[in-house]
């Protein structure tokens, strides 16, 4: 039980394939007390029908394109949970014309979306929760390898993973005095309601798979065991990192 007494908060979970519904699934069968994140009203029901039944969990709300409502997390976190001794931000989004247009196209407008909610949403997160946060806590977002490499159809995300990695260095140097650990998992493309917004999904997730060294499929399970890793006291010597979850696709040259 390697979060046995730990508590934790998971934003934000849509739907049971969610990358953040495995490491919140998986922290919880690891003795944890998860607070699972919805984004709103709508996808508090899908929230609600994976815990039905389960203990060990609380539920929030926050739409990180409001700025009202990262307080009102905080007090939601506070009274639900009190201190928190792990955060995992599993958030991103870019509008549709951002990964269809030609990356030179991109609008002010859909940077600008992209980058709040992909990015900024992980610093103001970590900022009104940072008087929660237990010393030694541990911190995690996800990434992808789009981040340092061309991804057709990825385009300006691209741009924001490659600032959220940035971000999780910065954070984890001004955090470290605490002992607390900011680290980033990059799982590689994984069949999820964000990864279908980039179009050619399914091939491109076969070709990884035939082209990995593992040579074999993996998914939500495997970057879930590397996320409670992280969160638990086995990590307390690695902070600032990128973690590939991939099968080692991401060491070789195509």
């Amino acid at each position: 039980m390697l979060l046995q007494g730990k508590k934790g908060l998971v934003l934000n979970v849509t739907n049971k394939n969610s990358i953040g519904w495995a490491i919140a699934d998986l922290a919880n069968q690891q003795g944890a007390i998860v607070g699972v994140g919805a984004q709103n009203e709508r996808l508090q029901e899908g929230v609600d029908k994976l815990l039905a039944g389960r203990t060990g969990f609380e539920t929030v709300q926050i739409d990180f394109s409001f700025e009202d409502q990262y307080e009102t997390l905080a007090k939601d976190v506070e009274r639900k949970l009190g201190k928190l001794d792990f955060l995992v931000h599993s958030v991103g989004y870019a509008p549709k014309d951002a990964l269809t247009n030609r990356f030179i196209d991109t609008t002010l407008e859909d940077f600008q979306v992209a980058m709040n909610a992909s990015v900024y949403s992980f610093i103001r997160t970590v900022k009104e929760l940072e008087p929660l946060l237990n010393d030694d806590a541990s911190i995690i977002t996800l990434s992808y390898i789009g981040s340092t490499r061309v991804m057709n159809n990825y385009k300006v995300m691209g741009l924001c993973k490659a600032a959220l990695e940035s971000t999780t260095r910065y954070l984890a140097y001004e955090l470290g005095d605490r002992g607390i650990r900011v680290n980033t998992v990059s799982p590689g493309p994984i069949n999820t309601i964000s990864g279908r917004g980039v179009s050619g999904l399914g091939n491109f997730i076969k070709s990884v798979h035939e082209v990995a060294p593992l040579k074999r499929e993996y998914g939500q399970e495997e970057a879930a065991g590397t996320g409670v890793f992280l969160l638990s006291d086995l990590s307390k010597g690695v902070t600032g990192q990128i973690i590939f979850v991939d099968s080692g696709y991401n060491i070789m040259a195509v």
